[in-house]
């Protein structure tokens, strides 16, 4: 895609197709033809039997297999074929293996074991082709995409071209091409050798067949790699190479290297994690003595006090078990970057990694500063990744002139601030915050010219910015006939609401240089078409647009999508993110890596919690231990064939029943025998539907109406309309399971489907945000969309880099920050109420107990809300009735309570020990789930129900308060109003209140009225220092407090006191009468 080729706008339903600013295109080079019948498993040509047939290890299905991978699968593997599960039977010359008795066939005795027996020179000649076979150029690694309407190009200008995948694809199966293949000639009187396999390759360039298979191949190639090395120390006596080989012990060490895992699990030592389990245990015997205690004791003379304090006790230990449970199995990870640059990076060579196409979402440039996207932007566009593999999709949903501007600003910049990153290794690559560093940015610098490069490139910054903010100012005011592009074309984006898709490319491989002559990533502008009457879905509609936009444009194989305040912290985030999706253990059934958020311009003590590093270093680590991360919304890498809605490759292991299902069915293995062929078949499914479908393009064409059951893996073209919108190009792109398009695309064609799928109404009546792309039905997206994924088998992986990957920004304002917990339990709240709560939906999938109570625990703790403000509130009422909700305490019952107090301090003590999280952040993460509980999360209780229940939007609005105050994070001292502060601030006037009343009780009745003082004190006292960020808050630097909120809180604090004593619950009925006819001189 050429970069510079103007503004495309059009609409699909209204026939719109227009061109802004067109300055002509180039087309790319075709991709070398490559026509060769090659084997499924490992990539080598498939051979000739000793009649000169070709040989076909399956006579079923004939699926393209070589003789030693033949050989292989029958002496250490299943014996049956890869694709339609039929047991492979012996062909003339191969050994005999268990059950071969009972097949018919010709014996071939003479040569039975004459395979084993391999020519030595045969060997080493199959060894030294491999290692000289010519490697893909960069261009013909991506996959074309064959189109689906009739063989017909798009526009006329889409020509097919076949590549290396695609014609494999071509010969697999009986569906493959008919055509007689030049071959090379094998000698049928040689026996077939043992192939020793080539170490430079990997297994994800070894064909599309079955991926398990591959997993069994890789032992074996491990171990012919063994005992190649063996060979070489034994036969080379001092030489340098072993004879016909052209390996040294160099190569064949780095070799080694580069077969090893790109990644590893680090255990928590069980020293640390052992003690952590048995107090987990021992604190669950204690709650339950304790719960039985508090049930069986009640307290007559304040029995509604008593009631309610049970019932929020029994709440907080279910919330806890949920809470606690999923963190049982902690783990930390470790990536291996070098090992991944010896596999898929090699200087010298085309790079393999797998491409990346990299998602910025933005709406109102007003509210999410240009200045803030732009850092994003240039900090993705220097990663350390190669240029042609990477390109930047920024979504613009408010179709803003001003961020349309300031991407083009930025693309010019971007040429000169990429090579300086690159040329001198800066962290982080985000100019804003690079600049701003307050460290020693000579360190590790030995370039001479570091010193000038740097003040002049500050200096351009400075420029830079200053137009940004030009553009900014300029844009506050919207002229009344719209705004117009430098040409006098209107901006076609001037109504927000009503406006055609727009595509723009400012950067691309043909395009966009460098200062230095070098090629810049992609970047490629992007705002949906909007309509009235049409439904968006906001956030989750606009990424699923971007992912069918960039696989139109790019498809790449791997997603990563980012907020606009979230820049790349760390220059090699994408690698270490390929280190887990380009892994041939993990990769395969690998959905997503998730990385840590990290932020900037937090208060030194985090007041409000707004780091979360609990959540983030205890929780996430416990999800990683079982089937992974939940997904956070954003610093995530998916891989597109789970966000297609496929199901992930199993392997035996995650194929087995779980624990709940062992128990109460009974184990698989006892009636293996009966129903194997149903089990494999079902599991066959499972295996291949994530993978690339086996069967040629031309079959979806022409229609598989004639396919039996047997065959049922093949979908119609309508029923794929029906899944993924009526596009042909992005059908097709879904099969390439590597990525890739192919480059002899006219680009005008590409552009115009690219229109297409952005399209208002193209996810009508299709499985857009039901089955495929972000889940639509939540406000919280992330959350639903990484449950859909794992309950369809699918793992996440949960990636922290000793440098932090991604940095962003977080409200330190106490408003804001409420309001950004309110919007994440409302959704919560809707995932609750839909069909997709993860308590009633996913029974029928892969979905992993304790990972299940993980994503209820996600929906739930909401609620938590309306128990712990009775709670908290309870200490109060005590104090001002002189009640209490527990009885007289024996020594047996005070001995539970001390041990449950003395059980929780210590799972939080051994909880930091393992997770490393400081005590300070601990403590205000336990603040702000009082002071969240007791008012965003309990507004967003009513305000679900409202939502779902009546269909009613309540939405609470934050105005904003002047303030004078200047200086380092002048925004937490700043004041705004927001109808959540209320409930907070009532519940601190009551126990302030209380606290007052009881002591005052306590002077005037005398010293035995203050052994139970204390009790109720404590609970009080405990509110209130939960509270006391929350009390600063509405504070300020100066003590000014606003007066709406001591209006509201007196006021709801003395209408609920005068209620009581006007009630006065706890007196009896004859009591009050008595006191009624004791009079005055009583």
């Amino acid at each position: 895609m050429e970069a510079n080729a103007g503004l495309v706008a059009g609409s699909h339903k209204r026939n719109e197709f227009v061109r802004i600013r067109h300055e002509g295109e180039v087309g790319p080079k075709p991709l070398k033809h490559l026509n060769s019948q090659v084997c499924q498993i490992c990539g080598d040509t498939v051979g000739l039997t000793a009649t000169g047939d070709v040989f076909v290890a399956c006579n079923e299905c004939a699926f393209p297999v070589c003789r030693p991978c033949y050989e292989y699968e029958r002496k250490d593997g299943n014996q049956s074929c890869p694709q339609c599960k039929t047991r492979y039977k012996r062909h003339r010359g191969s050994p005999r293996v268990d059950g071969d008795d009972d097949e018919d066939g010709v014996d071939d005795l003479e040569n039975e074991f004459e395979y084993a027996h391999g020519n030595r020179k045969a060997t080493q000649q199959r060894q030294v082709q491999g290692r000289g076979e010519d490697d893909l150029s960069v261009s013909s690694r991506h996959d074309p995409i064959p189109l689906l309407t009739n063989g017909q190009p798009v526009s006329g200008e889409m020509p097919a071209t076949p590549d290396y995948q695609s014609s494999r694809a071509a010969t697999s199966g009986p569906l493959g091409s008919g055509e007689k293949r030049a071959l090379p000639y094998v000698d049928p009187s040689m026996p077939v050798p043992v192939r020793i396999v080539d170490p430079s390759k990997d297994l994800n360039s070894y064909g599309l067949g079955n991926v398990d298979w591959k997993e069994r191949v890789e032992g074996w190639k491990l171990k012919q790699e063994k005992n190649m090395m063996q060979m070489t120390s034994r036969y080379t006596e001092g030489k340098g190479d072993l004879e016909g080989t052209g390996s040294n012990g160099e190569d064949l060490q780095m070799a080694d290297d580069a077969r090893q895992p790109l990644n590893r699990v680090v255990p928590i030592s069980s020293s640390h994690l052992t003690p952590y389990r048995v107090v987990i245990i021992l604190r669950l015997i204690i709650l339950g003595f304790f719960l039985q205690y508090r049930v069986t004791h009640p307290v007559n003379d304040a029995y509604p006090l008593w009631l309610t304090s049970v019932i929020c006790e029994i709440w907080f230990a279910l919330s806890w078990l949920l809470d606690q449970f999923p963190k049982w199995s902690p783990i930390n990870r470790e990536t291996y970057l070098d090992r991944l640059a010896l596999r898929y990076d090699r200087d010298g060579e085309p790079s393999q990694l797998a491409p990346v196409d990299v998602f910025v979402s933005t709406v109102d440039p007003l509210k999410e500063p240009p200045l803030v996207t732009a850092n994003t932007v240039l900090s993705i566009l220097a990663v350390d990744y190669p240029v042609d593999k990477v390109s930047c999709y920024v979504s613009d949903d408010g179709s803003a002139m001003l961020t349309f501007e300031a991407l083009s600003e930025t693309s010019e910049f971007a040429r000169k601030w990429v090579p300086f990153c690159k040329k001198h290794n800066i962290e982080p690559r985000a100019p804003e915050f690079y600049f701003a560093q307050k460290i020693d940015y000579l360190k590790d610098k030995i370039q001479p010219s570091f010193v000038k490069e740097r003040r002049a490139m500050k200096r351009e910054y400075e420029e830079f910015k200053v137009r940004i903010n030009a553009l900014v100012a300029k844009a506050q005011k919207t002229p009344e006939e719209g705004w117009t592009m430098q040409d006098g074309t209107p901006w076609p984006g001037n109504n927000p609401r009503d406006h055609p898709g727009m595509i723009q490319v400012f950067l691309g491989h043909s395009g966009g240089l460098d200062t230095d002559g070098n090629e810049l990533p992609r970047l490629v502008y992007v705002s949906r078409e909007k309509r009235p009457g049409f439904q968006h879905h906001k956030k989750a509609g606009a990424m699923n647009a971007l992912i069918r936009v960039s696989a139109v444009l790019t498809n790449g194989a791997y997603l990563l999508n980012v907020d606009c305040d979230h820049y790349f912290n760390n220059s090699k985030a994408l690698r270490e993110a390929m280190c887990f999706m380009m892994d041939p253990a993990l990769g395969r059934k690998t959905c997503y890596v998730q990385f840590p958020q990290r932020f900037d311009g937090i208060d030194l003590h985090d007041r409000y919690a707004n780091r979360n590093i609990v959540f983030f270093d205890i929780n996430l680590k416990g999800l990683d231990g079982i089937q992974g991360p939940v997904y956070v919304g954003t610093g995530c890498c998916f891989n597109r064939q789970a966000l297609y809605g496929y199901d992930p490759v199993l392997t035996e292991a995650d194929l087995e029943p779980n624990i709940i299902f062992k128990n109460c069915c009974g184990s698989r293995k006892k009636g293996r025998s009966g129903n194997k062929k149903y089990i494999d078949k079902e599991r066959a499914m499972k295996r291949t539907e994530s993978t690339v479908p086996i069967f040629n393009m031309e079959d979806i064409e022409e229609g598989v109406e004639g396919f039996d059951d047997d065959r049922s893996l093949l979908m119609s073209q309508k029923s794929l309309e029906k899944r993924f919108g009526q596009s042909p190009v992005f059908i097709a792109s879904t099969f390439m399971e590597q990525g890739g398009i192919p480059p002899s695309t006219n680009p005008a064609s590409l552009l115009k489907e690219a229109i297409h799928v952005i399209s208002c109404g193209y996810e009508d009546k299709t499985e857009w945000g039901k089955e495929i792309g972000w889940i639509y039905g939540s406000v919280t997206e992330d959350i639903l969309t990484g449950f859909k994924m794992h309950a369809r088998g699918w793992i996440s992986i949960y990636c922290m880099p000793p440098r932090p990957a991604f940095k962003g920004s977080a409200p330190i304002n106490l408003s804001d920050r409420l309001n950004q917990v309110l919007r994440w339990a409302l959704g919560s709240i809707e995932i609750l109420l839909s069909r997709h709560c993860p308590i009633w939906y996913g029974y029928n999938g892969r979905l992993r107990l304790l990972e299940r109570l993980a994503y209820i625990n996600t929906i739930v703790y909401p609620i938590t809300s309306i128990p712990l403000i009775a709670y908290c509130i309870l200490p109060a009422i005590c104090l001002l009735t002189g009640k209490f909700i527990i009885p007289e305490i024996s020594n047996f019952a005070s001995m539970w309570f001390i041990l449950l107090f003395v059980s929780i301090f210590a799972t939080g003590i051994l909880e930091l020990r393992w997770s490393g999280v400081g005590i300070e952040d601990w403590w205000r993460n336990e603040q702000f789930w009082v002071i969240g509980g007791t008012s965003a999360h309990l507004f967003a209780v009513f305000q679900g129900l409202l939502k779902v229940l009546a269909g009613i939007d309540t939405n609470f609005t934050v105005t904003s308060k002047a303030s004078d105050e200047d200086g380092d994070f002048a925004e937490l001292y700043v004041f705004k109003w927001t109808t959540l502060l209320i409930p907070p601030t009532t519940v601190l006037v009551v126990n302030l209140v209380g606290i007052v009343a009881g002591v005052s009780y306590a002077i005037n009745s005398g010293y035995q009225s203050w052994g139970p003082l204390f009790g109720k004190l404590f609970f009080a006292i405990w509110v209130i220092v939960h509270l006391y960020p929350f009390l600063k808050g509405l504070l300020g630097r100066q003590n000014r407090t606003p007066t709406i909120v001591i209006v509201w809180s007196i006021l709801l604090a003395s209408i609920f006191s005068l209620l009581w004593v006007r009630i006065d619950p706890f007196t009896s009925s004859t009591q009050k009468a008595a006191a009624n006819q004791c009079g005055i001189n009583c």
